[in-house]
């Protein structure tokens, strides 16, 4: 296992990247935590810094959760012959995860990880064929929500919950559903004051805007 240590730092400093953050420097000048909800995420960028530039971190941090999957832990997994293939997929894929939730150049305060999160489960996808059909379920799920209520968190929370159900109906293995639950439990943690506001009525919905 020592052989993947390299391969879960690189992931969790590519999933660190704050795109938003560094979005928000280069086209306003600003510090993108003091602006909106002061999350560095895709969803306040889109607040703050206009819909394209929002698009574009959106975009950006779901590579972020593709490029552990796709370009360090399959690379590696064909290279040592590793006995547990699925296993490492995910420790490097949540790493990812970690490093946009928990992000180190930003004294570890990230974002809350549902771009990148779709990013590992697309990468995962490539190798796992039964998960196809569940991201697609997860995305219909997430647009269904969104398109009702417009509040993002709301879609987040309903699609994270949905995951661990979509694993056990398609009968995934024990490691993917672990996984599943881990993943669903950081979205909950992530977005434990949105579901408050959630509660009391005050969550906002989003309203694009232009650049």
């Amino acid at each position: 296992m020592l052989s993947i240590l390299p391969g879960i730092i690189v992931s969790y400093l590519i999933g660190s990247i704050p795109t938003a953050f560094i979005f928000g420097r280069l086209l306003k000048g600003i510090d993108i935590r003091q602006h909106g909800s002061g999350n560095v995420g895709a969803t306040n960028a889109l607040r703050t810094l206009g819909t394209v530039p929002g698009i574009i971190v959106l975009l950006l941090d779901v590579i972020k959760g593709i490029i552990p999957i796709v370009m360090i832990a399959q690379p590696l997994i064909h290279r040592t012959h590793a006995a547990h293939p699925d296993l490492i997929l995910i420790l490097l894929g949540i790493s990812g995860i970690i490093g946009h939730n928990w992000t180190c150049f930003l004294n570890f305060k990230g974002g809350k990880g549902i771009a990148t999160t779709l990013g590992v489960l697309i990468g995962l996808a490539t190798a796992i064929t039964g998960l196809r059909v569940i991201i697609l379920l997860l995305l219909g799920t997430w647009i269904v929500v969104f398109a009702a209520s417009r509040i993002v968190s709301l879609a987040s929370i309903i699609a994270a919950l949905s995951l661990p159900v979509y694993l056990i109906v398609f009968k995934q293995s024990k490691v993917i559903l672990t996984a599943g639950f881990i993943l669903t439990i950081f979205v909950l943690l992530r977005h434990s004051l949105n579901f408050r506001r959630l509660i009391r009525g005050e969550e906002k919905p989003l309203i694009f805007k232009k650049s």
